[in-house]
């Protein structure tokens, strides 16, 4: 590995005059904080909604949203749980700090209290307390019939093997059930769901109000069904079905109900299945349903008040996200953030007042408090551009036209340092191209990781584009890559170098390609589809055949053997291994229990089998997203494998 110094350079011959500029380090590019807008925090009072809360690193201030007085308060106490999780196990604990199982079990199988689905539709925790804070409900997964994978550990003396259980495209799943556990009657209870199959997917839960009543959103095995139920939590019965959902492709429930804070009959419910776009719904629980938010553009719930309901959305534009309220009564609309940019913000539990924390391409960070009527609003903050004293190179954000014609995709592109159009220059293609992903906004230098900056500065064009297939484009957009996962994306990654290669500035017969996770799929794919187009490639922790992937994802998007073998075998690498002519290095987290260590070690004993001469390194003690000292170590391993074949 090079040797990680500081980059002083005095360019001369770059110059008319000897300058000398600052560039980044290789522990700059990846694990520098000193690179990030400082932090301003905005907490709002729940005491009193008028005021905001901000913390330095020793007092706590209460400030007023219109006058800006401030006032010194005790910093709020974070809440001690009532319940907890101990091995795979629950425990309540009352409020004289004494303590009572909820479960108990032995079989290591049976794990009570934390997530299920591997983290899928919007699921994070297993615990759900109630309103009242009387009850828990809770995730039971039985994973009896899920295959285990084995994976090293080194750091024993002679080696030991340890499995995780790993459900597979097609293969057996876990069977996942919802405890009620009430702390007065020390009684547990399981809803009675029997909408599908005992592989079904239990989504979203949410409790009413009152506390009587479980929500919970029912998906069969194949994704193509859902059920909106309610169940007694008393008598773990279901009561009614509000709503379904159904689609030949497939129905991805992400969001909880939100129900309205003056009306516990009235709920938001969040879909893109309805009308192409992700949009929000006014329900009742006599199963009502009207659309709140008629706008063709993904948004996302944010808060309420008595008469309103706030939202995100991309209805400026897909790189840019603002707040709206949406009148409940009228379905009027009014835009409440006006700056460009990539906005986050936070509503008062009166409705009454918003934080907004955003950026956009040259802003680095703006912190401001304003009034939901539009009428007041005020600047706190202003971030210093982190990149002062940095040689950064400009970044570019523009469209290019999708494959299929029907859509304008967003990249950034940055030209090397010192940049000159009479020469030619190399090109990496970061890409990752796969579904909840989207790389280029307009925030800060457009998302930029800044270990492009670096290859930037060290000589490369480096360009990054969403295609279809990613996030905040609405359903048509986002499914274009069913059943064949990496065509469509490939296509719009293909146009995207063809604009690049109708530059004279570009030097076509030195294009490079990296990606992790999806984005190792979609390099390996890209070099072998088009060989004479990508001289060098470097996955990580690439899929090789969606047959080995996970059971919720993979299913989603690829379906199984059963129903589209076709589609699989299309998009394996395995048989595409043969077709491989550039150099291509891959690199893979020997503990990898996301994309398991089956995918990488079969493309190389297939590659072996046809004399194809391929890199591989392994991070021994890395799992999917290889952090620490050993990211350092292995961003400059792709540093250099571009370096040494690319350059």
């Amino acid at each position: 590995m090079r040797k990680l110094t500081l980059l002083l350079l005095t360019l001369t011959a770059l110059t008319a005059t000897a300058e000398s500029r600052r560039l980044l380090t290789m522990e700059e590019a990846i694990l520098s904080r000193e690179l990030v807008p400082q932090n301003y925090s905005v907490l709002w009072s729940e005491e009193y909604p008028k005021e905001f809360l901000h913390t330095t690193d020793s007092l706590c201030y209460a400030i007023d949203v219109i006058t800006g007085k401030s006032r010194t308060v005790e910093a709020p106490k974070r809440q001690k749980s009532r319940v907890k999780t101990v091995g795979n196990n629950i425990v309540w604990v009352a409020d004289d700090g004494s303590e009572r199982a909820v479960t108990a079990f032995t079989d290591s199988n049976i794990v009570a209290g934390s997530s299920v689905s591997r983290n899928e539709f919007g699921i994070s925790t297993g615990l759900f307390l109630s309103p009242d804070k009387s009850s828990v409900a809770f995730y039971q997964k039985d994973e009896s019939a899920v295959t285990t994978f084995p994976l090293l550990d080194i750091t024993s003396r002679t080696g030991t093997l340890f499995e995780i259980k790993y459900p597979m495209n097609g293969m057996a799943s876990e069977r996942v059930s919802v405890g009620v556990y009430n702390s007065e009657t020390q009684q547990t209870l399981y809803l009675t769901v029997d909408d599908f199959d005992s592989e079904q997917y239990l989504t979203n839960l949410t409790w009413s109000p009152d506390s009587k009543t479980i929500y919970l959103q029912v998906l069969d095995r194949a994704q193509k069904h859902m059920h909106l139920n309610a169940y007694s939590a008393t008598t773990g019965l279901k009561t009614a079905t509000l709503l379904t959902e159904q689609s030949s492709k497939y129905v991805e429930p992400s969001y909880p109900l939100v129900f309205l804070k003056d009306d516990p009959t009235r709920f938001i419910y969040t879909t893109s299945n309805r009308d192409g776009y992700q949009n929000l719904y006014l329900c009742t629980t006599a199963g009502e349903v009207r659309r709140l938010t008629a706008v063709d553009a993904d948004v996302e719930y944010a808060g309420q008040s008595s008469k309103s309901i706030f939202y995100h959305s991309a209805e400026v534009s897909p790189v840019e996200r603002h707040l709206f309220a949406v009148d409940i009564k009228s379905g009027k609309t009014r835009r409440l953030t006006t700056a460009e940019g990539w906005h986050n913000c936070t509503i008062s539990a009166d409705g009454e007042y918003f934080a907004d924390n955003y950026s956009s391409l040259t802003v680095p960070r703006v912190v401001g408090v304003g009034t939901t009527n539009g009428r007041h609003y005020r600047t706190l903050f202003r971030a210093v551009d982190p990149s002062v004293g940095y040689n950064y190179c400009p970044i570019e954000m523009g469209t290019l036209r999708s494959a299929d014609g029907a859509y304008e995709n967003y990249y950034r592109l940055i030209k090397p340092l010192d940049f000159d159009p009479t020469k030619s220059y190399p090109v990496i293609l970061y890409v990752y191209g796969g579904p909840h992903s989207q790389m280029v906004t307009n925030s800060f230098q457009a998302q930029l990781r800044r270990w492009e900056m670096y290859m930037a500065q060290r000589g490369y064009v480096v360009f990054v584009m969403d295609n279809r297939g990613t996030d905040n484009r609405g359903l048509a957009f986002e499914q274009a890559i069913h059943r064949q996962c990496g065509v469509a994306e490939m296509a719009d990654q293909i146009e995207g170098i063809k604009w690049l290669k109708s530059h004279s500035w570009v030097d076509s017969s030195r294009i490079g390609v990296h990606g992790w996770s999806y984005g190792g799929f979609m390099t390996i794919s890209l070099m072998v589809n088009h060989p004479d187009i990508f001289k060098v490639g470097v996955a990580g922790g690439p899929v090789i055949d969606w047959r080995w992937y996970e059971v919720m994802y993979g299913e989603r998007y690829m379906e199984t053997e059963a129903t589209n073998a076709e589609g699989l075998n299309a998009t394996s690498l395995i048989p595409r291994a043969k077709d491989l002519k550039g150099k291509l290095l891959i690199c893979q987290g020997a503990v990898d229990d996301v994309v398991v260590w089956q995918h990488s070690l079969n493309f190389i004993d297939e590659c072996i089998k046809h004399w194809i001469p391929v890199d591989y390194f392994p991070y021994p003690r890395a799992k999917h997203n290889v952090r620490g000292k050993d990211r350092v170590h292995l961003m400059q391993k792709v540093t250099d494998y571009f370096d040494d074949y690319l350059k």
